[in-house]
């Protein structure tokens, strides 16, 4: 194809941009475990613009010497807030929706109430939420469908899923860019 691509690629060093919203989504992963998982969601956050905040005891070490050795160069761009428990991430937060994902849930995750700003809550890889945060928002409890037999997503995956719908939903890729 002359001057062209036969794929479609007008100049392959240009890369598909958005501008993030604001407020930012903030992704909340409470007690994880897997230290790949963490930093794959840190990736993801720092590539869609969102707050990520870690709640309670980690699986792992994120000072910046553990950061630096594995690899990581997009985490000093990332704003990570640590929290102790989430009532304080929560009342930090102050989000305009609550979607506490679950393998529990009644709800899909496409019926959540997507904002702007909202939290998106992710318990750890081996229990998910405890049961104690799922009772006091039972309204604000969704889960990912899977086939059955399949009792979950990896964290990372459905950490991608919900947030780019969320993106989706609420309006941030309406005019991507090159760029």
């Amino acid at each position: 194809m002359p001057g062209g691509d036969p794929h479609g690629v007008s100049n392959p060093v240009e890369k598909l941009r958005f501008d993030p919203p604001d407020p930012p989504f903030h992704v909340v992963l409470v007690e994880p475990e897997i230290p790949q998982n963490t930093g794959s969601i840190g990736r993801l956050c720092a590539a869609t613009g969102s707050h990520l905040h870690l709640v309670g005891r980690l699986g792992f070490d994120i000072s910046e010497k553990a950061v630096r050795r594995a690899g990581m160069d997009y985490w000093r761009s990332l704003p990570v807030t640590s929290h102790a428990d989430i009532a304080s991430c929560l009342e930090t937060i102050r989000p305009p929706s609550l979607l506490l994902l679950s393998s529990k849930a009644g709800r899909s995750y496409l019926e959540a109430p997507w904002a702007a700003g909202s939290a998106l809550v992710f318990g750890s890889e081996s229990t998910g939420l405890a049961d104690e945060i799922l009772e006091a928002h039972p309204g604000s409890v969704f889960g990912i469908p899977t086939v059955s037999g399949i009792r979950s997503l990896n964290l990372a995956s459905a950490a991608s899923v919900v947030l780019y719908e969320a993106l989706r939903r609420t309006g941030s890729f309406e005019a991507p860019y090159s760029g």
